[in-house]
């Protein structure tokens, strides 16, 4: 149950509208997370904005699919339904099936590192580390390790204050 209700885009501060229509317009959805986000803009741009940015080098560095396949690891381990539903739906419209999906190499990395990071961030195994610097550069753990980071913060957000997921498609 939501501890805190969702904005409505409609009757939001203009100053809140201004941060919706320039969100959409950037082809981002108004999911109910960014709703109970943009009670407060700073809030709203420190969780969301931030995210996006550092997901975006992310995928520059790693790829799309593989930065999902991360996130969406991380999600599903901390048991976040919010995130879980949100990239579990963006999965399956490109055709892909996370409990059945055949992941490359570098790709089974980066899920049983965001399964560690999101089980015990203080003991991540050092083999998984040597397997990391085996297959990515110091920048890119770098970046993989700060949008760990950013999706626990999502994922516990929505966990503490009880945001209602989205649908599952």
């Amino acid at each position: 149950m939501a501890i805190i209700s969702e904005i409505n885009p409609e009757t939001a501060p203009a100053s809140i509208q201004k941060i919706i229509a320039d969100h959409l317009a950037e082809g981002h959805a108004l999911t109910a997370e960014k709703r109970t986000l943009l009670h407060n803009a700073a809030a709203f741009n420190a969780v969301e904005a931030g995210s996006y940015a550092l997901d975006d080098e992310l995928q520059r560095l790693i790829g799309k699919r593989a930065a999902d396949f991360f996130e969406y690891a991380i999600s599903q381990t901390n048991g976040c339904l919010v995130c879980s539903i949100y990239f579990r739906n963006l999965l399956k419209k490109n055709g892909i099936d996370f409990d059945t999906f055949e992941f490359t190499k570098k790709e089974q990395v980066l899920i049983d590192y965001g399964q560690a990071i999101a089980e015990d961030p203080k003991h991540v195994p050092q083999e998984l580390f040597d397997k990391l610097k085996a297959n990515f550069t110091e920048e890119e753990i770098v970046v993989i390790t700060a949008m760990g980071v950013m999706m626990i913060a999502n994922n516990y957000f929505n966990d503490i204050l009880g945001v209602t997921p989205d649908k599952l498609v």
